[in-house]
């Protein structure tokens, strides 16, 4: 079983990799190999992959076995995936970017991992984020810096960041993130993949730490990230047991929105994603669906406080040893203290009053388009604001986009639309009803067939021997 000649492994996809395993014209072994190298020689310019998992070749050994023994195989069998590590895996370390769980190891799969391994996913490592995972970048005091493949010298976003770049750079054939404030998205939109929130709860969340419970379960999930919307169809259907059904779209009414504070080139992708669109046979009319413009207030009221509670309870004690991002979240729960539990029910009151407002909008206009922020990835360092044509906006606020699909639990589809003029990917979002996945994903595939969809960074990372790539 040798590699077809002339084809780069690392560049096809989860769903081509699966099925010329399954038929014998490429190995496992072969496989989870050439991804090896590949991390061997992206790595060390991108920092994305920070634990590699000790079994991954004798992973992909028993993979190769039970190909030559025949029967039935799983939908990823074979398959290369890494993990944002925020999410347990048995054996391997779980660190968050904090130095208090520099050493944890879990003893037992998140129930999510569980599933890529029973669907015969072999998992090669874990990717790095932001300490845990609380801004959009993928910085931390224990592995440093995340790079954007698109451009050393900017961020691939956050807080799924080091899933973004593995993915973008063919480190992996897809990776498992986690997303509250867009953190699936926005990586994807900055390294100019494709990357799905799922409606909370499809996907199980234990095993992630924050933990998805309280008040983030109103929001969080775990969630793919890939090169193809095909493979965030193949990779979520493992994860949620769910099976994604194609959907002929023709004469579905699809909304979408740009707002004011936001790029050209960002109005620009999101213009050409309505014309995808409207070509392939959809109603498309520009509005913006009721209830957007208060997401961000909301997540703020309702999501703040329980994170401020996580970090102050994982640092107790151990101040001292918080990175920056903790660091501003125990600041500000120092200032503010505990808010009284009638502000906590009036925001969710709040929120559940907008929200059946907007989903009886959506009952005529079941997808709207909107951009995923305001600008592409921006540079190291820009952490409090960033430029947008100009003007300092608040980093937080500038993607206030991707808040109504958390705080109104609402799945939503990051795809490639666009380019600046300085070659960096802008991505849009498609945003449906709770639980239509499906058609969330078919609007999403056909503004990735009429795009283009990933496109490979530049070959310009070298190997630690400083080759180009």
């Amino acid at each position: 079983m040798n590699s077809p000649e002339g084809q780069e492994l690392t560049r096809l996809s989860a769903a081509e990799l699966a099925l010329r395993m399954r038929t014998r014209k490429v190995s496992p072994v072969e496989v989870v190999e050439a991804y090896l190298r590949r991390i061997e020689a992206a790595n060390p310019s991108l920092n994305a992959v920070v634990t590699l998992a000790p079994d991954a070749l004798e992973r992909a050994r028993e993979a190769e076995a039970a190909v030559a023994r025949g029967g039935v195989l799983g939908a990823l069998h074979g398959v290369p995936l890494t993990l944002k590590d925020t999410v347990d895996v048995r054996g391997v370390r779980t660190v968050c970017g904090s130095r208090v769980r520099a050493e944890y190891v879990a003893e037992e799969d998140a129930p999510a991992v569980a599933r890529l391994r029973a669907a015969g996913a072999v998992i090669l490592g874990k990717t790095n984020c932001p300490e845990f995972a609380l801004d959009y970048t993928s910085e931390n005091p224990v592995f440093g810096r995340t790079n954007n493949p698109h451009d050393l010298e900017r961020t691939p976003g956050g807080s799924s960041g080091g899933c973004a770049a593995a993915v973008a750079a063919c480190m992996t054939a897809g990776s498992l993130g986690s997303d509250l404030a867009g953190s699936i998205r926005i990586p994807a939109h900055f390294c100019g993949v494709a990357g799905l929130k799922p409606t909370a709860g499809r996907v199980p969340g234990f095993g992630h730490t924050p933990p998805m419970s309280g008040l983030h379960s109103l929001g969080a999930t775990l969630g793919p990230l890939a090169r193809t919307v095909e493979d965030l169809a193949l990779i979520y259907s493992v994860l949620s047991g769910e099976s994604v059904m194609r959907e002929t779209l023709k004469g579905t009414r699809v909304a979408f929105y740009i707002g004011d504070d936001i790029t050209a080139d960002t109005r620009a992708a999101v213009e050409s994603a309505a014309r995808a669109l409207k070509d392939a046979g959809l109603e498309v009319e520009e509005d913006v669906p009721p209830g957007v413009g208060e997401a961000t207030e909301l997540w703020l009221s309702l999501f703040e406080y329980a994170t401020q509670r996580f970090v102050r309870a994982a640092y107790a004690g151990r101040e001292e040893e918080a990175g920056r991002a903790a660091r501003v979240v125990l600041e500000r729960a120092g200032r503010w203290g505990e808010p009284p539990l009638e502000k906590i029910l009036a925001a969710w009151e709040e929120r559940d009053r907008v929200r059946e407002s907007l989903l009886r909008w959506m009952e005529q206009t079941p997808l709207f388009v909107a951009p995923v922020g305001a600008v592409p990835a921006f540079r190291h360092g820009e952490f409090g604001r960033v430029e947008v044509e100009g003007r300092g906006v608040n980093t937080f606020r500038a993607f206030s986009y991707a808040h109504a699909a958390n705080v109104f639990d609402l799945p939503a589809a990051t795809v490639p639309a666009g380019r600046t003029a300085a070659g960096l990917p802008v991505g849009v979002q498609v945003v449906g009803r709770p639980r239509e996945v499906s058609r969330v994903l078919a609007a999403a595939g056909l503004i990735e067939e009429a795009l283009g969809g990933w496109q490979p960074p530049p070959e310009t990372l070298s190997n630690r021997r400083g080759h180009p790539l």
